[in-house]
Formats: structure tokens, sequence, C-alpha cells
């Protein structure tokens, strides 16, 4: 057996076989392994987020194997195997990189990501498929991934705040409007105001070219650092959090803050 995807290929083969394989593998479908390939993938970005090159490289072949593990089963019923979804993605990449693969010229990132949505376009006219600007972006995207990416596509076409001063009037905007609906006990209100504010925080991110997604995900980590660290400080003098008076609570956090400068 040689190493490499080949390796793994053989692997998978081995672990679906119908009378020496793996039961629990031999009993996936792609629908029963579909949320391992999507928690696989945030274990990538966990490693990656974390600075772990070792845990990245684990990680990654576990997503690999989520690839090579449904190119399986359609292999089994005759639909396509693992050298197709290759062959596919490649052929994709020269089609929408004809500045590197062809004669096409972009000056800089931002005018070949406009160039790239271009080419979606086209080839989603070309199957017939579909025809809105919106189309195509999935529903099963994190929601502020897919809010992004919505306005992202608007954008292509014009529909967008020509300064970023703009999206921060409408961040505050739907502060307010927020504000108003809590104040008047509207509960159906307010979750549609907070749904607004975060679709506006979200164009914001896309603006100032940062990841939504992976923003609010630092400053998870960043929250759990900091009150773990609380969590430490009030167990080794024998108390709990719970115990404890809202000052000091609060003197507590900043006493956090200020270690993790």
């Amino acid at each position: 057996m040689s190493g490499g995807v080949a390796r793994l290929l053989a692997v998978m083969a081995r672990l679906r076989d119908p009378e020496h394989g793996c039961p629990w593998d031999r009993e996936q479908t792609w629908e029963s392994i579909a949320p391992h390939t999507i928690e696989e993938a945030y274990e990538v970005a966990d490693a990656v987020m974390r600075g772990q090159p070792d845990e990245v490289r684990d990680e990654l072949g576990d997503l690999l194997f989520q690839v090579v593990f449904q190119a399986r089963i359609a292999e089994e019923q005759a639909l396509f195997g693992f050298d197709e979804v290759a062959d596919a993605i490649s052929e994709k990449l020269e089609r929408r990189h004809p500045h590197v693969f062809g004669s096409e010229k972009v000056a800089d990132s931002a005018e070949q990501t406009r160039a790239w949505e271009r080419h979606k376009a086209a080839e989603r006219e070309a199957k017939g498929e579909q025809a809105g600007v919106l189309d195509g972006v999935t529903l099963g995207l994190p929601a502020l991934t897919r809010a992004a990416k919505l306005g992202r596509r608007a954008a292509g076409v014009g529909f967008d705040w020509k300064q970023m001063t703009g999206v921060f009037d409408k961040v505050r905007e739907e502060v307010g409007e927020l504000e108003d609906a809590v104040a008047a006990g509207h509960v159906s209100q307010v979750r549609e105001e907070l749904g607004d504010l975060l679709f506006s925080v979200a164009q914001l991110a896309r603006h100032l070219e940062v990841d939504p997604e992976g923003a609010l995900r630092e400053a998870g980590s960043k929250f759990e650092r900091r009150f773990r660290n609380m969590e430490a400080r009030v167990s080794a003098a024998g108390r709990s959090l719970a115990s404890l008076s809202a000052a000091e609570l609060e003197e507590l956090w900043l006493e956090a803050k200020r270690q993790a400068r």
C-alpha cells in the first residue's frame, strides 16, 4: 500500500468492505456523515485559532477523511469517485482564476473578489438553475457568515453603503430601534430588531474586511479565558463566584482584564 491519499482511499475501502469492514462505517450514509463533516471543519478552525500546528495537521486529516468517506459512499452507488471530486475542484479553480491560468488581468485582491463573484454568477446562469443575485447562498452557513455573504452579493450589483460611516450609522439606528422595542415590551419586535442589529453588524464586519464569525469566536474565547481566571482566583480563596456581590464580581473581572494585557 502506498502512502498519502492512495493509502487513505485504501483504508476507507477496507472500512466500508461489506464482509470485513467496520460495522459503524458500513452503516453510514451521506446524511448521517454530514454533521460530522461540519464538526470537523469547525475543529480545524479551532486548532488554527489556537495556533497549534500539530493539531491543525491532525484536524485537517479528519476533515479530509470526511471528504474521502462521502466520495466512497458515492462510488459504491456508481455516482462518482474521489478522483472526480478532485478533478471537479481543480477545473473550477482554473476556470475561476483566468488571471492565473488564462489571459485575464486583475489589479488586486478586491478586484479578484468581484471577478470571482461574476464567474460564479455566470456559472449559475449557464446551468439555468439560479438567476437571482442572492441565489445559492447556503442556508446551512453560520448565520453571521451568511449575513455577510448576502451583503457581499448585494454589494456586487451596487446595493451597498458608499462609505463606512453609513454602516456605523445603520448600526446605531438599529440599536435605537431595539431599545424602543424593548421599552415598548414587544417581544416579537425585540427578536426582529435584534436580528436586524446583528445583520447590520455583519455588514460592518464585511466593510472592515473582518470575518464576523471568527471575530465573535475570538471574543468568546477571550471571555472564557477571563472568566476562568476569575473562577481560579475565587476558588483559591475558598469561595465561589455565586457568593460574591456584583461589585466584587466587577472588580474580579477588571483584574482579569488587566492580567490579560
